[in-house]
């Protein structure tokens, strides 16, 4: 292992994943670590990679959707990259949207629907 590389222990508690989801990463090749033997070794490039995968995830986007932008970026360079980035930003964006109003409007009836059951009891 060199010093820019962190073992498969450590990249899971760098990025608070289990190891079957490092794994399936690996298996999907989202991620190509160096292996020596059993061992597994993340460098700078896997460390980046991994940090895109999770923030695609948090923003909803699926695995597929993730694993071709990293491979659109050593085929085609970031232009190509960023473009196919917008487009598909802008669609997620319109979908977290309609899912805040969806859930701001199961908050507004559940604190009506509250409200009118502890005017019934007299209690705040």
């Amino acid at each position: 292992m060199t010093e820019t590389e962190i073992s498969f222990k450590d990249m899971c508690a760098r990025f608070e994943v289990t190891p079957r989801t490092l794994r399936y990463y690996e298996y999907i090749e989202l991620l190509r670590p160096r292996k020596d033997g059993r061992a597994r070794f993340y460098g700078p490039r896997e460390v980046v990679r991994m940090t895109l995968i999770l923030r695609g995830r948090r923003f909803g986007f699926s695995l597929e959707e993730i694993r071709q932008w990293l491979e659109m970026y050593h085929e085609s360079g970031t232009e190509a990259q960023t473009r196919v980035l917008l487009d598909a930003a802008d669609r997620q964006l319109a979908a977290l949207e309609a899912q805040k109003a969806a859930l701001q409007a199961a908050i507004d009836d559940l604190a009506a629907l509250r409200a009118e059951a502890a005017e019934r009891l007299g209690t705040p």
